[in-house]
């Protein structure tokens, strides 16, 4: 039922104005979440010292598209951890699930943490309810993020079918630049 509710709640959000483009500075914050269950404070400009972060934002945690996408990640994590990243998962739906959703999806293989509406925002990943007001949830956007704190590559799209391949082949550019 909680995840019906949850779908219906996401198909009335209408998608955020526009996220963060290329070039823009990645706000910095640090927030509340989960590493295998187990509590754990993920703060981005600490993450940002040891390379490339792909910062990927989702709806709800438990509900299936996030499901997958988190297992993605999870699956792929090697690969970005080869290329030097690390990955952050967010969500401002269902936040009291978070540590039990590292575990389950998540694999205990990255963070997720509870996005609050001000990171929601200064992300621009809030969704809006037809009437303009905060529906809880953020759309499935998916940053990759420079360590000197820029926006490298977006992906917004509410399937998460690309999320993963799209992130890590933005990773490996980025990273062939530097050589």
């Amino acid at each position: 039922m909680r995840v019906a509710l949850a779908a219906v709640a996401l198909l009335a959000a209408t998608p955020a104005l526009a996220e963060l483009k290329p070039g823009a500075a990645a706000p910095l914050f640090t927030a509340a979440g989960s590493v295998a269950g187990q509590p754990f404070t993920v703060d981005l400009k600490a993450a940002l010292k040891k390379g490339p972060v792909v910062l990927y934002f989702f709806p709800a945690a438990f509900t299936p598209g996030c499901n997958a996408e988190a297992h993605a990640f999870a699956e792929a994590i090697a690969d970005f951890k080869a290329a030097g990243a690390t990955v952050i998962g967010m969500t401002a739906g269902n936040t009291d699930q978070i540590a039990k959703f590292s575990s389950a999806y998540c694999a205990g293989k990255f963070p997720v943490a509870a996005a609050t509406p001000a990171v929601a925002a200064s992300y621009d990943v809030a969704l809006k309810k037809p009437d303009g007001s905060a529906s809880g949830y953020t759309s499935r956007t998916s940053y990759v993020i420079a360590p000197d704190g820029k926006v490298i590559f977006v992906h917004s799209d509410m399937s998460a079918a690309e999320h993963v391949n799209m992130t890590l082949a933005a990773v490996k550019r980025y990273q062939a630049t530097r050589r």
